[in-house]
């Protein structure tokens, strides 16, 4: 009798320990129309395997667009901590919007890991660590690269105005392309436009009809890389085109000289890395030495084009 009772208590002791050590995440991204964040999700995917063998859940949720942005993070933030999450796994975008109510959910015990963007702000919302290109350096390197391989001129796209990452990035783009003699315009295009090649072309061949100096220009989207190819073909400007991001279309005009390079961030390990490491902190108390973990940047050019196109045919780059 007596161990018959101890096998029930430790049988018993060890459901609650099981229990109290199941651990929910939820990884917040951005749009569903957004292809970068598809390969992000596959990181995503590929680490909630390793959650989910361990007790733990994943929620995915992504904005439906940019057009109301800082509002429908925030919105997602609140959905994920309404559901009871211990642990959020989020770019910071709008510091404005997020920063409150990532605070908050912190203050309620939620463990914050960042990734893709806004590690200027990492401190700010108590997050573990940053998965994801230092911003402004990616932007620096672009520039220079271009007016290294003789830009004047360097025309910078923000498809999304307002977003810290993306303001970040023409701001090192700025500076990298001055400090090697160039000089750079940015052009924000409206948040509705997001993923429209057509109407960004056009927006594109307005600039370079209207200024005659411009003579590179980079996106800080891949598909403004698509855009800025269109409107050189369609205008029979000289105009080296060029975007952070890329995918299996951009690699190929990369390859056939009518891009001229593309700055790579490596969105799935973020996905993959933010995922895992969030919930082994909270699983297991692990967390990785080197803060912050730099997924970028890289340039990809003619030079390496073809070591980087069989990742991309799997999806993971």
């Amino acid at each position: 009798m007596k161990l018959t009772k101890t096998l029930l208590a430790t049988a018993a002791a060890a459901l609650m320990s099981t229990a109290a050590m199941a651990q929910d995440i939820a990884v917040i991204a951005g749009s569903v129309e957004d292809a970068f964040m598809d390969k992000i999700k596959k990181g995503v995917d590929d680490a909630t395997h390793m959650v989910e063998a361990n007790g733990g859940t994943v929620q995915y949720l992504r904005t439906q667009n940019y057009e109301n942005f800082g509002p429908d993070l925030v919105t997602l933030i609140n959905q994920a901590v309404a559901q009871g999450v211990d642990g959020i796994a989020i770019p910071v975008w709008v510091p404005d919007a997020q920063i409150p109510a990532l605070q908050a959910a912190a203050e309620q015990g939620i463990k914050i890991m960042q990734y893709n963007s806004g590690l200027p702000v990492k401190d700010d919302i108590s997050a573990i660590n940053y998965f994801g290109s230092d911003e402004y350096e990616a932007g620096f390197g672009g520039g220079k690269y271009l007016a290294e391989q003789g830009a004047k001129h360097i025309l910078c796209h923000i498809q999304v105005p307002g977003a810290i990452n993306l303001e970040e990035r023409c701001k090192g783009v700025t500076d990298g392309a001055t400090e090697a003699g160039a000089k750079v315009t940015v052009l924000n295009t409206p948040a509705n436009l997001d993923g429209d090649v057509t109407g960004t072309a056009e927006a594109l061949k307005a600039e370079f009809i209207g200024d005659d100096t411009i003579d590179a220009m980079v996106s800080c989207a891949d598909f403004g890389a698509a855009a800025g190819a269109n409107a050189v073909e369609q205008t029979g400007l000289d105009i080296m085109v060029s975007a952070f991001d890329f995918s299996p279309a951009s690699l190929e005009r990369i390859s056939a000289g009518t891009q001229k390079m593309a700055i790579d961030q490596q969105p799935y390990l973020q996905g993959f890395l933010a995922t895992s490491m969030l919930f082994a902190n909270l699983k297991f108390g692990t967390e990785i030495s080197t803060d912050p973990v730099l997924t970028g940047p890289a340039i990809i050019d003619a030079s390496n084009v073809d070591a980087v196109k069989a990742g991309a045919e799997l999806g993971a780059r």
